[in-house]
């Protein structure tokens, strides 16, 4: 088990409620949900942060992709994706 670490937060009581509601419905507790909310949170923004400073550091070095490339690779991505969907 990974080594943890107390964080206070100040949360509406609507919110506080729903999340004790879902708890229970989880058999678990609030404090395991929004600790594992958090860490959800911070690994996806820390992600997308990330590759926003590889692109930054691609566009210093000169390494940079044409528009009708990404367009075609994105294209190709949605296409693919329909299909699968399709074939489900």
């Amino acid at each position: 088990m990974a080594e943890t670490s107390t964080l206070v937060v100040r949360l509406p009581k609507e919110t506080r409620a729903k999340l004790d509601r879902l708890a229970n419905l989880n058999r678990t507790t609030g404090d395991v949900l929004a600790g594992e909310a958090v860490t959800g949170y911070v690994e996806r923004e820390l992600a997308v942060i990330e590759a926003i400073e590889r692109g930054r550091q691609d566009i210093r070095a000169g390494r940079r992709t044409g528009t009708d490339d990404v367009f075609r690779e994105v294209e190709a991505v949605i296409a693919d994706a329909e299909a699968a969907r399709a074939g489900q």
